[in-house]
């Protein structure tokens, strides 16, 4: 009876679905619901955020207000504080955070909150489904066992799946409907649940044979990309003691029509994924008894970027006759990628961070980014530098940490006194090209 009453709610649509954690990737997945005709309940812990989405209006800047203001519109979204009122959901999707912890580790608190939640209300006919990012095991192993203890039963009682979400922040030639979804069940039956109710929003949902298969797609997906990073920051290192230009190698290696795909290097890897899973899966093969040595050298390489981006700046310095200490900088830039205001894990923080513990003077500027926000540490509350040539000449330094279309780079070409640019933003510029070091 659970299973036949769910199937036929997702065929008629009068399916409630609840979506846990309204951030880059449960408001896109909310949207994408609504667009398809789905009545919606958000829950989100963050009063801020509920207060604007009430309001009509966005967290986030690359979601437009007009669309939340759809979703209040409509009569079919609602959001809330209150995680009791997922009782009422015939679906529920977490999309919580997976961070690091102190030591590399996993941090599954907010999962495991997010599941104790669901726990408290659980009833027969319910679909669970994970989407945030974490290491193969987790749903079988971490929410099955809680969601069990209630005791009700996994493809009896409720149903539970993985699907990992794959938003990028700013990306416009995909959007969530056509971005193809993967979707592992724990068992069959909820599987087919889960392909199912994606379905609704999604154009095409790809099954695989269970959970654990849809997690580590999920990590080989990160993991490649963050290999490949990981292989040109090495490379931008060695061709630079070469006196050799790590972007033209890459422009010129690009001509290749097979056997080569472009990686672009820059000051460290951003975002809550790519930086991330390396960590999760080298821990999770550790806990098998296996190692994952290039893995795990990845994650070290792209992490260690962001020293070596100070280790130019002060060597740039010196060779100017300024030492570090007291020195004015300005990083351009606070998102970790182009046009967005994401700063999850943005490698521009850790240069801050980095380039004050030495002594020096550093603002940032980042049209999209006005003041730090509070999760990103010993910089929070630092508002953005609106960029004008008296404050440019100002700087001692400017570090280029991401590429905005909306800065004037020319202007920054012909008044900063020495630029460090990490991501060949003035490649095309004609400016003072001798004072510019590509990091």
């Amino acid at each position: 009876m659970p299973l036949a009453a769910l199937q036929q709610k997702l065929t008629d649509r009068s399916a409630l679905i609840a979506v846990v954690g309204l951030g880059h990737v449960g408001l896109p997945l909310s949207l994408a619901f609504h667009d398809a005709e789905c009545r919606l309940l958000g829950v989100e812990l963050d009063e801020h955020k509920v207060r604007l989405l009430q309001g009509g209006r966005s967290p986030m800047g690359h979601v437009p207000d007009d669309a939340v203001a759809r979703l209040r519109e409509s009569g079919r979204f609602e959001v809330t504080r209150d995680a009791t009122r997922l009782r009422a959901a015939d679906v529920i999707i977490l999309c919580v955070p997976t961070p690091l912890g102190p030591h590399l580790e996993p941090d599954l608190s907010d999962v495991i909150r997010a599941a104790r939640d669901v726990a408290t209300v659980l009833r027969p006919g319910q679909l669970v489904c994970l989407e945030s990012t974490t290491y193969p095991g987790t749903t079988r192993e971490v929410l099955l066992p809680l969601l069990e203890a209630t005791g009700l039963r996994c493809g009896r009682d409720f149903f539970l799946a993985y699907s990992p979400e794959r938003e990028d922040p700013g990306r416009r030639d995909f959007t969530t409907r056509t971005t193809p979804k993967l979707v592992g069940g724990v068992d069959a039956v909820s599987g087919e649940l889960a392909c199912r109710m994606y379905g609704l929003a999604v154009d095409h949902v790809v099954a695989v044979r269970n959970a654990d298969v849809a997690e580590a797609a999920k990590q080989l997906e990160n993991v490649y990309r963050a290999v490949n990073v990981a292989l040109v920051n090495e490379m931008k290192v060695v061709l630079s003691a070469l006196g050799i230009n790590i972007f033209e190698v890459i422009e010129a290696a690009s001509t290749k029509p097979f056997g080569f795909q472009p990686f672009q290097p820059g000051p460290g890897l951003g975002g809550h994924c790519i930086p991330v899973d390396p960590f999760y899966l080298t821990w999770r093969a550790r806990e098998a008894g296996v190692g994952a040595p290039l893995v795990e050298l990845a994650g070290e390489v792209n992490r260690a970027m962001p020293r070596y981006v100070v280790d130019q700046t002060v060597r740039a310095l010196n060779a100017r006759g300024k030492p570090v200490r007291d020195a004015r900088i300005l990083v351009l830039g606070l998102a970790y990628k182009p046009d967005v205001d994401d700063v999850r894990e943005s490698p521009s923080v850790e240069l801050m961070r980095q380039l004050g513990d030495l002594g020096a003077r550093v603002d940032y500027s980042d049209p999209h980014v006005p003041r730090v926000p509070a999760h990103a540490g010993v910089m929070a509350g630092r508002e953005s530098v609106a960029l004008t040539s008296e404050k440019l000449s100002a700087y001692d330094c400017v570090v280029i940490a991401t590429h905005h279309a909306a800065f004037p780079w020319q202007l920054v070409a012909d008044h900063a006194a020495l630029i460090i640019d990490t991501r060949n933003a003035l490649g095309k510029v004609h400016g003072r090209r001798d004072h510019i070091l590509l990091a």
